[in-house]
């Protein structure tokens, strides 16, 4: 599968279980009451971070470089995220940044370049 591709499959599917899992351990009813809107929202927002990270992944084949630029744009969303949100900063933008560098990672890793032509 082509970077850019595994990248969005990937940042989707991780975003889904982000946000379903956010309101486990928390005794606040309004996590609970909102969490159809925190499942789309983190999906959405996994999906368009996967998609950045794997374009990054396929200009690069460092996978520091993709790691580090995974990290930051995920942290970048799920901060925006917390921002509008008022509350649970390091709640909401800690579990971004681990989800934005395992998409890095296994997008540089695993994901396919683009295809070379035969001379």
């Amino acid at each position: 599968m082509n970077k850019p591709m595994l990248g969005l499959l990937l940042g989707t599917v991780l975003g889904l279980i982000d946000g379903i899992s956010a309101p486990w351990g928390l005794n606040d009813p309004e996590l609970w009451d909102g969490l159809l809107g925190i499942v789309i929202g983190s999906t959405f927002k996994g999906l368009v971070a996967g998609i950045l990270i794997g374009a990054v992944a396929r200009v690069s084949d460092s996978i520091p470089i993709t790691v580090v630029f995974g990290i930051l744009v995920s942290s970048a969303f799920a901060f925006l995220v917390a921002y509008l949100n008022g509350k649970y900063y390091l709640r909401i933008t800690l579990p971004g940044a681990i989800l934005g560098a395992m998409v890095g990672y296994v997008t540089q890793k695993y994901g396919l370049g683009p295809r070379r032509r035969a001379a």
